[in-house]
């Protein structure tokens, strides 16, 4: 039995990733949302499991299943890890939040990762990257690089990691390019290569020459590909095997060294709750390659902005900005804090699109 051939629905039925669980090591699961698939958001997280494999050797042991929805299957996919002895769980989806709480009150001795949530317990941690960082980064560089001043945006749900990325890209591609416009379609799935595909090529017909996705799989850049002057950007992971064109630079999720330093805790019982909410600085947050497609000049510009964020010199979101009915948001030089962030639930002037409910 391999673990990469289970579903949810199959979980309880067929057992967990690797067979039985050893009791004499520390067992780890991981919950995936998507298929582990070659790129993007379940490739990265699984690419942390196996770097904590490779670190750990024999004393630690990895379970996970895959392409498990955001509703009871989840509940039930976890609550089958711990029953099996799992001593960590890493939930990996937005979605899996209240399932998450929900299990860990069942299991007061099994720790809980959950990824980009904001509820916590106990024995439940949060994490997340500052995707938003990346996200301005893009921006910068799509802003410069379209001919149609029309940039395309590929929005899975409505919630405010989603909506932050669209502000970030927004701004920057704003900053370089007055007279640019974002076109967003709401696709509704993480992973869904056809819906994917069909909203690329919805916005390429509306005039986009640059499309941005915060949807996991290849299919965007294919149809980018296909279109054959539509610039890319790679979400999650590298993507590289569209580049140098139409993917041009890459939001790559890192997520190796906090998965390994988690397992280190609980292995040495130093585990507590905590929020963790890292950026481009320490490293959670990587910027895949700017091709030689980008101009040199914007390639140049790109990699200060980077730096930039990087060092903390400067923050993604700083004023003068305002929320989309004009109203201020923040004054000149303020830097918006942590708290409005992460909930955050309204667009930016200039955004002329609607935020579904």
């Amino acid at each position: 039995m391999t673990t990469k051939t289970l579903l949810a629905s199959a979980a309880l039925a067929l057992g967990l990733a690797t067979g039985a669980i050893a009791q004499d090591t520390t067992t780890v699961g991981f919950v995936y949302v998507g298929p582990i698939g070659d790129g993007g958001w379940t490739y990265e997280h699984n690419k942390g499991r196996l770097a904590v494999e490779e670190h750990f050797g024999d004393a630690v042991e990895t379970v996970f299943v895959e392409s498990v929805p955001e509703g009871p299957d989840a509940e039930r996919v976890m609550t089958q890890m711990a029953l099996q002895g799992a001593d960590l769980i890493f939930t990996t989806s937005f979605g899996y939040m209240d399932a998450t709480i929900n299990v860990a009150a069942q299991f007061p001795d099994v720790k809980f990762e959950h990824a980009t949530g904001y509820k916590r317990a106990d024995n439940v941690s949060t994490y997340s990257a500052r995707f938003y960082e990346g996200r301005a980064v893009q921006g910068h560089i799509a802003g410069q690089m379209t001919e149609s001043n029309i940039i395309g945006y590929i929005a899975s749900y409505p919630i405010p990691e989603v909506i932050r990325g669209i502000n970030a890209a927004y701004l920057h591609a704003k900053e370089v390019n007055p007279d640019v416009e974002f076109r967003i379609i709401w696709a509704y799935t993480w992973f869904d290569p056809a819906k994917e595909a069909e909203a690329a090529n919805v916005l390429i017909e509306q005039g986009a020459d640059v499309i941005l996705q915060h949807t996991d799989s290849t299919a965007p850049q294919a149809a980018a590909q296909a279109a054959g002057n539509v610039v890319t950007f790679g979400q999650a992971s590298d993507m590289a095997e569209f580049a140098p064109f139409p993917r041009v630079s890459s939001i790559i999720d890192d997520w190796a060294p906090y998965y390994i330093a988690r397992t280190q805790a609980v292995i040495d019982g130093t585990w507590e709750s905590m929020d963790t909410w890292d950026g481009i600085g320490p490293g959670m947050v990587g910027i895949g390659e700017i091709t030689d497609a980008v101009p040199a000049d914007v390639k140049a510009s790109a990699e200060d902005l980077i730096e930039r964020l990087r060092t903390g010199e400067y923050h993604a979101f700083t004023g003068p900005i305002n929320r989309q009915d004009g109203s201020v948001w923040l004054a000149d030089g303020e830097v918006a804090d942590d708290g409005t962030l992460a909930g955050m639930n309204f667009y930016v002037e200039g955004i002329t699109a609607e935020i579904p409910q």
